[in-house]
């Protein structure tokens, strides 16, 4: 129902006392709010008796033209079904966590010589995985030093089974080389067994089997082999000195802690700590939207709603709030399959990981709050050069191509101080002179705004070019083709010697260029969106030149279809492998023969 004589008391009469979600709709029809209740007449009934409501819930209660409730069979049912529609209709009062991202792992492959590398996506039981960990940064990390410890393979099986000689990463140590037969089986298999246990944390067990067989070795008089082993000995040990969190238990455990401004700003901060085999993995900070005047205790429920459910958890959360823990407990063990117990109340070590991750999250939000003290200033300061008062969202466009080859237009978005990567998108640029950057950008600018000039949208308060004021004018007729008139346009020019700090802005409202003073906070926010804009176009154009590049390298060779392709680039490893093959290592391929081989060489080189 959703109507303005809506009658909130009346309808409160006929809830039930039955555990289920109710969705606040406004006059647009939109739901603003998603709630869950153990009853939904006591829950619902009590925003229009209360008079004690915060202000923001008033303001929310205000808008209120219609109410829809679910019943549902448990709490538990209510709190999954109140996540979903959360996320699916974001509604502007729910606290809303943005992190959709999966979580990367470190995994140990099911072959008979394991390979070890990063992994991000469903797990499959065929494999072993350690972590999650909380960015990728941390998981190379792992892994570099896994290799330099374990020396165990990264190639993929394509690679690996197609070996013929040691690769680099044997040559330097960080393989044992097993693809050609540098190590049995068995050899191979003892050191991925210590790998497991250094990823479960036992790092003194694995010292202790590898101190073993260094003193067998020693007696059996292979000293190379004993002094091999000493030296992961002493890399072990340099690692568990530098571990400041080790509880000396295999113990996998998340630490959530939550820390709000105290003035008056509205801001929260979440931090995750991830321990995992009893070692601190690192942690990750999380700010809602639309957590204002929302206690700790909300933010943390909803964040345990939001991030753990239809993913991988721990046995252990350990919260700072207090919050009603049996439905999320329950609901959270039904899904995995394993007890997940809620810790409100941590002791020892516990206690020191939950002060660790409140410490961080406190120094993570004055980072962020400081972040955007900057931005602030940056903008009103180009807001009073450009005399632009209003001025908030800007677009920039930047052209990338290598001598004309694969021309790809890229537009960053930057608007409520800070950059929208979402909002980013990249234009492929056909039908144009290859190397025309002025019909490039013409091409550009009429792909992104011709849904604008048919009533769609809105124009962006300002739009930026990388370039001067040919790819400003080039811009100019693109807009004034569309029949947009209004648009303020700014070229930012590259000055002498393509120096950062000299740069000159150049529009047609302004009589003569600008050039702002090198420490200048407007020319810094220009410079981070210009940078930007230049960053993700060259990304897409890498994409783009390398995708046409692969395929056209093979695919233009007569007598080369798709089974011989996929059998080149199988037994190769990809196009690179391929490139540097002699003409004997292509003609070893099924199918490839002697004159097909030389044919193939002379057309790739």
């Amino acid at each position: 129902m959703s109507n303005t004589d809506f009658d909130a008391k009346d309808f409160c009469v006929n809830l039930p006392h039955q555990p289920g979600v109710y969705r606040m709709i406004n006059a647009k029809g939109e739901v603003i709010y998603v709630g869950k209740a153990i009853s939904l007449k006591k829950r619902v009934s009590s925003y229009f008796q209360k008079t004690n409501l915060g202000p923001r819930t008033q303001l929310m209660v205000s808008q209120v033209t219609g109410i829809e409730t679910t019943v549902t069979r448990s709490e538990a049912e209510a709190l999954l079904l109140e996540n979903n529609l959360i996320k699916s209709l974001k509604p502007r009062y729910n606290i809303i966590f943005r992190d959709d991202k999966s979580y990367p792992y470190v995994i140990l492959s099911g072959h008979n010589f394991p390979r070890l590398g990063f992994y991000r996506g469903a797990l499959d039981k065929t494999h072993q995985y350690f972590g999650p960990y909380p960015n990728a940064g941390i998981v190379r990390e792992s892994i570099q030093l896994l290799q330099k410890i374990f020396r165990l393979r990264t190639c993929e099986d394509s690679v690996f089974s197609n070996r013929t000689r040691p690769c680099l990463l044997f040559q330097i140590k960080r393989c044992s080389g097993p693809c050609i037969g540098q190590l049995s089986q068995q050899a191979y298999q003892n050191d991925v067994k210590n790998a497991e246990l250094f990823l479960q944390g036992k790092q003194t067990e694995v010292m202790e089997v590898i101190s073993v067989k260094m003193q067998q070795a020693a007696d059996r008089m292979e000293y190379e082999q004993a002094a091999a082993l000493r030296d992961q000995i002493q890399a072990l040990r340099r690692i568990r000195e530098k571990q400041f969190v080790d509880s000396g238990k295999a113990l996998d455990a998340d630490v959530v802690a939550c820390v709000l401004m105290n003035d008056g700003s509205g801001k929260v901060c979440v931090n995750l700590a991830m321990i995992r085999g009893g070692r601190h993995l690192g942690d990750k900070s999380f700010f809602p939207q639309n957590a204002d005047d929302c206690t700790a205790a909300a933010v943390v429920e909803a964040f345990l709603a939001q991030h753990y459910l239809n993913r991988s958890v721990p046995p252990l959360i350990i919260l700072s709030e207090k919050i009603e823990r049996e439905a999320i407990q329950d609901l959270l063990t039904e899904q995995c399959g394993h007890k997940i117990t809620i810790n409100l109340n941590p002791t020892g070590e516990k206690r020191v990981w939950l002060d660790m991750a409140t410490e961080n999250a406190h120094l993570a939000l004055k980072q962020m709050m400081s972040r955007h003290a900057s931005q602030e200033k940056r903008l009103l300061a180009l807001q009073q050069e450009l005399q632009m008062p209003g001025l908030n969202r800007i677009e920039c466009f930047d052209i990338s191509h290598t001598l004309g080859e694969a021309t790809v237009a890229s537009c960053v978005v930057y608007d409520n101080f800070s950059m929208r990567n979402n909002e980013y998108r990249r234009y492929n640029i056909d039908g144009i002179t290859p190397g025309d950057d002025y019909a490039a950008m013409r091409e550009a600018l009429s792909k992104r705004y011709q849904k604008v000039a048919s009533g769609e949208g809105q124009l962006p308060d300002l739009i930026l070019i990388d370039g001067g004021k040919g790819q400003v004018t080039a811009a100019q007729e693109a807009l004034q083709e569309l029949g947009i008139s209004d648009a303020n346009l700014l070229g930012v020019a590259k000055g002498e010697e393509r120096k950062p700090g000299l740069e000159q802005l150049i529009s047609p409202a302004l009589e003569k260029p600008l050039q702002l003073p090198s420490e200048h906070a407007a020319l810094h926010l220009i410079q981070q969106i210009r940078d930007e804009a230049h960053r993700f176009a060259i990304q897409g154009h890498r994409g783009r030149r390398g995708k046409a590049r692969t395929s056209s390298s093979l695919e233009n060779i007569s007598g080369v279809g798709a089974k011989r392709r996929q059998r080149l680039l199988g037994r190769f490893g990809g196009l690179k492998g391929v490139l540097t093959a002699s003409i004997e290592e292509l003609q070893q391929t099924e199918g490839i023969s002697r004159k097909l081989a030389e044919k193939i060489y002379k057309e790739i080189h």
